[in-house]
């Protein structure tokens, strides 16, 4: 029996050995300044020039349209507090209740200074409705930020819809698609959004590292203010390694997106398969991140299966948050309203193409030994 399995993929994934492969040169050997003009920094500069047509390609964008972050957190900041702060007149902007805190605690930040915004209730399946949209847009709408899969249930959302409803109210459309970008194929051109946020080490790249889409002709500030990195948008020396780190491990991914989708679909339904005779509810749609499984147990403590499988081995995470007194349900689990006798009970299991079958087998015996 495997000593130690990883089952808690969408709060970060191992990196991939030829994105680490790829990273190794520009740490070691060409650790050139890519913004300096002696010859020392054109590999450097080459590298971000490649690395940025790479990660364009698998979006469906163009390269001068991707800015490089140090993550998803820092992308969606980027959106929601420069739109804002940018609008004297200060149009509301709207969200979803059940977003990353990334996207509810730059929201909070901008309503402290005065800027209006309006959260959107999902359905029970976790889904944001365009209905629900059309019922909270306005006129005079900014923007509207739903994030295209759910973190902590994996439901994907309807964007392209979504989207087209924002442009036609005049807004512009970001999404948090951390959880999604190579996981699921994805095309900012077809989805017609403004912006998209993706964080590298939720699809096997180093951390530390993301990159936010900003489509061309759309004027939004600097996030930082210094040099002229990044056309003068994101000043600060670039992180070379971890951005070619990044594109070769979404290149990988993307290119295998559908292989890995079916792949790791048929571990879900096996563990799925092997717990049927316990009582839980699995929470979120039909239409979700493959692997990104969220199960509520009736009359238990989640926080309390997740520190029986650590003792086995086994690495999941809840759909709670433990303070030194209590274990509150998460905003995720009570915005679909999971009956109060089984959110207690919820935990995350997700799987990625690095899991086996084998390793599904354990988590699903050690559940029922936990809680059969």
């Amino acid at each position: 029996m495997k000593s130690f399995i990883y089952a808690d993929n969408a709060a970060t994934t191992q990196l991939d050995q030829l994105a680490f492969q790829a990273m190794i040169p520009w740490l070691t050997e060409e650790y050139g300044n890519a913004s300096q003009p002696y010859s020392f920094a054109r590999a450097p500069k080459k590298a971000l020039a490649e690395a940025r047509k790479t990660i364009s390609d698998a979006i469906n964008a163009l390269p001068e349209e991707i800015f490089f972050t140090s993550g998803g957190t820092e992308s969606d900041n980027w959106v929601i507090k420069e739109t804002a702060l940018s609008d004297s007149d200060k149009h509301p902007i709207i969200t979803s209740v059940f977003e990353h805190h990334a996207i509810l605690h730059a929201c909070q930040s901008v309503e402290r200074l005065g800027h209006p915004v309006f959260y959107l209730n999902p359905d029970s399946k976790g889904v944001i409705t365009p209905e629900e949209l059309k019922k909270k847009i306005a006129s005079n709408t900014r923007l509207v930020s739903v994030m295209f899969s759910n973190n902590e249930i994996g439901t994907v959302q309807p964007i392209k819809e979504l989207a087209k409803i924002a442009h036609d109210s005049g807004a512009l459309f970001h999404t948090d698609a951390v959880q999604a970008v190579g996981h699921v194929k994805i095309d900012v051109k077809d989805l017609d959004i403004d912006f998209l946020s993706a964080s590298a080490h939720k699809f096997n790249g180093p951390k530390g590292i993301g990159f936010l889409y900003i489509r061309k002709g759309i004027t939004i500030p600097p996030f930082n203010d210094g040099g002229a990195q990044e056309r003068g948008y994101r000043a600060g020396t670039e992180n070379i390694a971890g951005i070619v780190g990044m594109a070769t491990a979404l290149k990988i991914n993307s290119d295998q997106v559908e292989e890995n989708a079916k792949y790791v679909l048929e571990l879900e339904h096996e563990l799925l398969a092997g717990i049927s005779g316990l009582d839980y509810i699995r929470n979120g749609s039909d239409n979700h991140i493959p692997g990104n499984m969220s199960l509520s147990f009736k009359h238990v403590d989640g926080e309390s299966i997740l520190h029986r499988l650590d003792l086995m081995g086994i690495c999941i995470s809840t759909g709670s948050a433990c303070d030194s007194v209590n274990t509150q349900v998460s905003h995720v689990i009570q915005a679909i309203g999971v009956p109060q006798e089984y959110a207690q009970g919820t935990i995350r299991i997700s799987l990625s193409k690095d899991n086996t079958k084998e390793e599904v087998g354990i988590i699903a015996k050690a559940l029922v030994k936990v809680l059969g």
